[in-house]
């Protein structure tokens, strides 16, 4: 393998960095290298931000419009913890299928016009089975019909903050005029989160048992991403294949959001890279407080901080650490040696910078 040659960073008065400078500069210099081998894809969008404090830490086309798919759910999902809330629905209650969301294309529950399905069922019916024909049953329930359902999730996202953002549907399904950006979609992960945090652990199932017939969902990086903790996946063939994600290490909860994967594992992979990157980004801001000034993501607002309230008793769960372990890929970097050795570095097991500085 051949040698990294970095030439030695020199301070205004002219002296040599540290070594342990120069570690951290290499740390940044990856994070702002993240995410080339997506520039060539047009559908690609991608950002990760740390849950408590809402600071971008990686962002490439994060602005950009991109079809949403199945994440559209997350809103719908949004509006019905917000109706049990306050009170307008409760979890027995039985919701009406009509001949139009009996209609809807899979991926769905196959369920018939004229049945019914209990507001419990339906919660992992969206997260899980991502059904919809279960989503416009939701929507029919709470705005009338779909397309005034729509009306209302797109003014929720204004409220939230979701500038780019217009809803026509309850399910994701293609429509030209749906359109999100991976940083709205970023907000609305952080909104569910925060409003509803009784709820969050809906997201993380992988799967629920309705009417005898047991559903396995689409979410891999659940059971393959250690502290993957739960959101959705989604896709349709203009959108590529979109995912948005959080996890916890070490006490550190990140938000990641990847729209346009080529595939679902080419999509788990590039997010697992990610949410790697960034909890190394933030390891490394905790050694060095300039980082923190560091500008490596664009000209991007922070997300909303998740923060704790109080008054919500499943919130501050959301900031505490799971039990997994790291996901360490120390020997399968040798080809990215840059990643591996700043990834040992930020897991202080005593490795040390594996570089030919040199002076020239």
């Amino acid at each position: 393998m051949q040698d990294i040659i970095i030439r030695r960073p020199v301070t205004r008065s002219g002296r040599r960095v540290s070594s342990s400078v120069r570690g951290i500069l290499m740390g940044v210099m990856l994070m702002l290298v993240g995410g080339v081998a997506q520039a060539e894809n047009p559908r690609y969008a991608g950002l990760v931000a740390d849950a408590a404090t809402g600071e971008v830490v990686y962002a490439d086309n994060a602005e950009e419009r991109r079809y949403p798919a199945s994440l559209t759910k997350m809103m719908t999902l949004y509006l019905l913890f917000e109706a049990i809330e306050q009170g307008r629905l409760d979890m027995n209650d039985a919701l009406p299928v009509s001949t139009h969301a009996a209609s809807m294309p899979a991926s769905k529950l196959w369920l018939r016009a004229g049945d019914t399905i209990q507001v419990r069922d339906v919660i992992p019916s969206l997260v899980v089975r991502s059904a919809n024909d279960v989503a416009v049953v939701v929507a029919e329930a709470l705005g009338g019909s779909e397309a005034l359902f729509a009306q209302l999730m797109t003014a929720k996202a204004r409220e939230m903050g979701m500038r780019s953002t217009q809803f026509r549907n309850a399910s994701g399904l293609p429509d030209a005029y749906q359109v999100t950006t991976a940083r709205d979609m970023g907000t609305l992960a952080v909104a569910l989160m925060r409003d509803f945090p009784e709820y969050y652990s809906e997201f993380s199932r992988t799967e629920f048992v309705f009417r005898g017939e047991r559903h396995r969902g689409h979410n891999r990086l659940l059971s393959s991403y250690p502290g993957a903790d739960g959101l959705k996946t989604g896709f349709i063939r203009a959108s590529g294949f979109n995912v948005a994600t959080s996890a916890v290490r070490d006490g550190q909860r990140l938000i990641a959001v990847v729209m346009g994967g080529f595939t679902s594992r080419s999509r788990d992979v590039h997010m697992a890279d990610l949410l790697d990157r960034g909890f190394a980004r933030i390891g490394l801001q905790e050694r060095a407080d300039w980082l923190a000034d560091t500008d490596i993501s664009g000209a991007i607002a922070s997300l909303p901080p998740l923060g704790v309230d109080p008054l919500r008793a499943d919130t501050p769960a959301l900031m505490a650490s799971v039990d997994a372990e790291p996901n360490l890929r120390l020997t399968s970097n040798t080809r990215d040696p840059i990643r591996s050795i700043m990834e040992r570095n930020a897991q202080g097991d005593g490795g040390t910078w594996a570089l030919r500085v040199s002076d020239r």
